[in-house]
């Protein structure tokens, strides 16, 4: 791994990319967004207990996604490292940190699990005073998702910046990831700030969800297709810019 080169790694963490994707929209849209109907705690118990094999798949996908994050953050930081050692390693950081709280998050689900599925847990308690719990460890599994999320934002908000410093990629791509990355944190402050942040919820994650699809399918095509070759990683660890001190704009893509 001490030898992978910069267009490996980039081959590797556009395939994680990918992956994360797929399992992403199915463990979050399909089955959490699926089961738990939020303010419904009966409806949300009753769901994931009538299909507890899917909310099972859908834990395993997040844990999934929970290990390749790990790997994703590598690769990227081998890619960027060419442009800033320092800098990326801050942004793999943020990312790690984002990821360990998403393993935090699914400690919450599968506890809801054993609560709907333990018949030693559930003996002596009727299915709606259970309900309740399950409920709030679901809410618990969001939150903690979602503070994570604001480290997330942090990590594409820095490959945004030092994409726009060093040329390595077009222009557009590293301002759409700036802007990704401060929808994440803005939504999370928003959910930390406004009490009636419910009453624009479906605006919040308008914005997030296009800025973000956007930004990350383009990041994750540049990953697969040009990050890492010979002739689109000139900028050095010492700065952007040659050696001369100009610019050299001939490896962005347009």
């Amino acid at each position: 791994m001490t030898q992978t080169t910069p267009r490996q790694a980039a081959v590797i963490a556009g395939i994680g990319y990918a992956a994360l994707f797929v399992l992403a929209i199915f463990a979050n849209f399909f089955v959490r967004e699926g089961l738990v109907v939020a303010g419904d705690a009966s409806a949300t118990f009753e769901n994931i207990a009538e299909s507890e094999t899917l909310f099972r798949l859908g834990m395993a996908a997040f844990l999934v996604i929970f290990l390749l994050d790990v790997v994703v953050a590598w690769a990227i930081h081998i890619v960027f490292r060419t442009v800033d050692q320092a800098t990326s390693l801050l942004a793999a950081w943020f990312r790690i940190v984002y990821t360990v709280f998403l393993g935090v998050a699914v400690v919450f689900m599968f506890a809801a699990a054993q609560l709907v599925s333990d018949s030693a847990v559930r003996d002596g308690f009727t299915s709606e005073q259970i309900a309740t719990p399950v409920s709030l460890l679901m809410d618990a599994f969001n939150y903690t998702w979602l503070i994570g999320l604001a480290a997330f934002g942090v990590h594409l908000a820095i490959l945004g910046v030092m994409i726009l410093r060093s040329h390595i990629a077009s222009r557009a791509l590293g301002l759409v990831l700036v802007a990704a990355g401060a929808a994440y944190v803005v939504d999370t402050f928003a959910h930390a700030l406004l009490s009636n942040y419910a009453d624009y919820a479906d605006a919040f994650v308008a914005v997030v969800a296009v800025i973000a699809v956007i930004a990350e399918f383009a990041f994750m095509a540049w990953l697969l297709f040009r990050a890492g070759r010979s002739d689109s990683t000139t900028a050095q660890s010492d700065g952007p810019g040659s050696a001369d001190g100009s610019i050299d704009r001939t490896d962005a893509l347009v």
